[in-house]
C-alpha cells in the first residue's frame, strides 16, 4: 500500500488534470459557437453569388474558374484529392478515420493529394503515401486565404474533398464530396433581379465574369469545408476532453478514497502497537 503522502500528491495531480480537461472543454465549446456563426455567414454570401452566377453562366458544367480556350490545354487528367485534417493531435481519432476513407479510393496513377493540416501529413507519412502539397490549417476563422488551393483545382480535371462533418458534440463523421457537387448542392437560386447580357454590361466579357464568379465560389466552398472540418475537430476534441475529464475525476475520487484508507490503516496499525504494548506491560507486571 502506498503512503498517504504519495497518495496526497497523486490526488493533487489528478485535481490539476481535472481542471485542465475542464478548461479544454470550455475552449472547444466556445470555438464551436464561433465557427458555426462563420459558416452561416459564408453560406449566405455564397447563395447571393450563386443567384447571380446561375443566371449568366453558359452551359451545364462548372468550370472551376477556368477561362475557355486559355487553360483547357494544361488540365491534368487526374482527380485531385484534398484532405482536410487537424493541425495537432488533440482531435481524437477522426483524422485517422478520414485518412483511411481516402486511402480506400486512392490510386497513385489516378490521383494527386493536397493535405491541409499537419496531422494529416503525418498520418500519410506513416502510411508511406506521398502527397503533392501541404498547407497548414488556418488558425483564424475569418478571411481564410485559400487562393493557392483553389488555383490547384483549376489544374486538374476533377477535385474531390475529404473532410470532417459536425453532427453533434458527441458525433462527428468523415465524408468525401466532389467539389463540383459541393458547389451545386450549396447553390440556392435567390436572385431578385434578372441578370443577363440584355440588362447588364459585363467587362471584360461574360466568360471572364463567369470565371471570376466560379473562382470566388470555389474559394468560398473550400473555406466552408475547412470551417466544417474545424467544427468537427473541435467537437471531437470536446468529446475527447469530456471523456478525459470524467476519467480524471473518477481517478481523483478513487485516489482520495485510497488516501483515506491509507491514513486509517496507519492509525489502526499504531493503535494495535499501543494495545500490544499495553498487553505486554501488563503481563510483565503480573510476573
Amino acid at each position: 500500500m502506498k503512503r498517504p503522502t504519495e497518495l496526497e500528491a497523486e490526488e493533487a495531480s489528478m485535481a490539476t488534470l481535472v481542471e485542465l480537461t475542464s478548461a479544454f472543454e470550455g475552449i472547444a465549446s466556445m470555438r464551436i459557437a464561433q465557427i458555426k456563426d462563420q459558416v452561416m455567414q459564408s453560406t449566405k454570401f455564397f447563395n447571393q453569388l450563386w443567384g447571380i452566377y446561375s443566371q449568366i453562366k453558359i452551359g451545364d458544367g462548372f468550370g472551376y474558374g477556368r477561362v475557355a480556350g486559355k487553360t483547357q490545354s494544361t488540365i491534368i487528367p487526374k482527380t485531385l484529392f484534398i484532405i482536410i485534417t487537424a493541425e495537432g493531435g488533440f482531435s481524437g481519432d477522426i483524422d485517422q478515420k478520414l485518412v483511411r476513407l481516402m486511402l480506400k479510393e486512392y490510386v497513385p496513377e489516378k490521383h494527386d493529394i493536397i493535405v491541409i493540416g499537419h496531422h494529416g501529413a503525418l498520418q500519410l507519412a506513416q502510411n508511406k503515401v506521398s502527397y503533392g502539397k501541404y498547407f497548414k490549417l488556418p488558425k483564424r476563422d475569418r478571411d481564410i486565404n485559400v487562393t493557392p488551393i483553389s488555383s490547384e483545382t483549376k489544374r486538374y480535371e476533377t477535385t474531390k474533398v475529404f473532410y470532417q462533418e459536425y453532427v453533434s458534440l458527441m458525433e462527428q463523421e468523415v465524408k468525401s464530396i466532389e467539389l463540383s457537387t459541393a458547389l451545386t448542392d450549396r447553390g440556392v437560386k435567390d436572385a431578385k433581379d434578372v441578370i443577363n447580357e440584355e440588362t447588364y454590361i459585363f467587362e471584360p466579357s461574360t466568360m471572364e465574369v463567369v470565371a471570376h464568379l466560379e473562382n470566388s465560389m470555389v474559394q468560398i466552398v473550400i473555406s466552408q469545408l475547412i470551417l466544417e472540418s474545424k467544427l468537427a475537430q473541435y467537437a471531437s476534441r470536446f468529446k475527447a476532453m469530456s471523456i478525459a475529464h470524467e476519467r480524471a475525476d473518477d481517478m481523483k475520487k478513487e485516489t482520495h478514497l485510497n488516501f483515506n484508507r491509507a491514513k486509517r490503516y496507519i492509525k489502526d496499525e499504531r493503535l494495535k502497537e499501543v494495545i500490544n504494548g499495553l498487553k505486554k506491560s501488563n503481563m510483565a507486571g503480573r510476573i
